[in-house]
């Protein structure tokens, strides 16, 4: 049954004395359009409310389902890329399996040759070093030969982080290695982060990622598709965070940002996948409606529509395509109250001095 509750005293008051807090902390992650600063903030909004299961459409770096695991909610999360997914079935799905430093470590060591050469081969000069590209492709293999799933998955979580914050801006957009091995005078970025050795890196964050693990006796699920795909469930919580295009209709697309790490965990197909007509060997396009201005409101309804009977809590960026006003308009054609709160908010590597961060809940 949906529910708001008013003035938020009643709900608080049953989630302190019936609903077990866990004070679990998420690791750190390097994704664009993460909401780990206005997190405490969505968690604020989504406390007026009252539901037992929740559907994170799409779930990114996964801080927001775990947010809610902690709550003792009933998590289903999805992502449509499968780097995404893996990392949420460590954080999320994942009950109680952690991964030991040792085992970390010895993912550096050839022990199942021969090995292929597939990223030293193709990424030469791109992103990272050839001793670098080297280890990545070690590394990875040894990783796909785990048995446990989820200590597979936190392997791979702390593979992708460690990539990631040795890349600058922490994304694959572009061949910029060169910004790493210039001697040049910086003003931006962590030339010391950036050398670190990336087993000194995977163990820092496999510990992290270690720490996040825990059971709130609920069975959370990970899934890995297309948000309209999604089988209609009577879930509590729709929460949905798609994402952004520009009110220019300039739409973010995660897929090329982050196909390295596609590629990670498609390794043995990854040749299969690779534009080697583009200079940083990205992934072919995926279409998808969520970054493209012309389908977009099509989309939303479509989403909304199918999850009518739940509550359906959108977490926005203003100004963007739809506005704010559109997605009202959506929204009252399957709900019968749509209540908005904003809050200014600066993105990173966003040209505006200030946006809105937005939360739009429909009951």
């Amino acid at each position: 049954m949906k529910k708001l509750v008013e003035g938020n005293e009643t709900f608080q008051k049953t989630l302190n004395s019936d609903r077990i807090i866990y004070d679990v902390p998420f690791p750190s992650t390097r994704f664009q359009g993460s909401k780990r600063r206005v997190i405490k903030w969505i968690k604020k909004q989504a406390m007026k409310l009252e539901f037992d299961s929740v559907l994170d459409c799409f779930g990114g770096t996964g801080i927001v389902s775990h947010v809610f695991k902690k709550l003792g909610i009933e998590v289903t999360y999805n992502d449509y890329l499968k780097c995404n997914a893996i990392m949420a079935k460590a954080l999320i799905e994942n009950r109680d399996v952690t991964i030991s430093t040792k085992k970390i470590a010895n993912l550096f060591h050839p022990t199942n040759p021969p090995y292929d050469d597939f990223i030293q081969r193709t990424f030469q000069d791109i992103y990272y070093t050839d001793e670098e590209n080297k280890q990545i492709d070690i590394v990875t293999q040894n990783i796909h030969l785990i048995e446990s799933e989820y200590e597979r998955c936190l392997a791979f979580f702390a593979l992708f982080q460690a990539c990631l914050i040795k890349r600058p801006y922490n994304l694959f957009h572009r061949k910029n290695l060169y910004m790493r091995t210039s001697h040049v005078e910086r003003s931006f970025g962590n030339k010391t982060t950036w050398e670190r050795p990336f087993d000194e890196l995977m163990i820092q964050f496999a510990n992290e990622a270690n720490k996040a693990v825990f059971d709130n006796g609920k069975d959370n699920t990970v899934l890995n598709r297309d948000a309209l795909s999604i089988e209609q469930q009577d879930y509590g919580l729709i929460y949905v965070d798609t994402p952004y295009i520009s009110p220019k209709g300039v739409g973010v697309d995660y897929h090329h940002f982050y196909h390295f790490l596609e590629g990670l965990v498609q390794y043995k197909r990854w040749n299969e996948k690779v534009d080697f007509k583009s200079k940083h060997r990205r992934l072919y396009s995926v279409d998808n409606p969520w970054h493209d201005k012309e389908r977009i409101h099509q989309a939303f309804n479509l989403l909304f529509e199918k999850f009518r009977n739940s509550i359906i809590m959108v977490s926005y960026r203003s100004p963007g395509i739809p506005s704010i006003e559109e997605l009202e308009e959506i929204l009252l054609k399957y709900n019968k109250d749509v209540q908005t709160f904003e809050r200014k908010h600066q993105y990173a590597l966003s040209k505006r001095r200030r946006s809105h961060e937005v939360v739009l809940i429909a009951i």
